[in-house]
């Protein structure tokens, strides 16, 4: 199981541009992966679920990865969160 605290720098926080490519990122990859915000989680795989986090700039996501590649999985998620959010 690997994690991945990151602070959103997106001033608009997580709408649906930046949620629909994480999605798409998450996909990519076999292993579980859900975010935490506030208490509330969230598939990483679902748009929808990702969008009702409702996460703004500023507010810290905890990702939880956990399955056959997450090391793969952890890494060019870390990469995205840096690149895009």
């Amino acid at each position: 199981m690997k994690e991945i605290k990151h602070i959103i720098k997106d001033p608009q926080g997580i709408h649906a541009r930046p949620a629909g490519v994480l999605v798409k990122k998450a996909g990519e990859f076999s292993s579980k992966i859900t975010i935490t915000n506030k208490g509330k989680q969230a598939d990483a795989k679902r748009i929808l679920a990702v969008m009702s986090l409702g996460a703004k700039s500023g507010e810290e996501l905890d990702f939880l990865i956990e399955g056959e590649d997450e090391q793969v999985a952890f890494e060019a998620i870390s990469e995205f969160l840096k690149e895009n959010l």
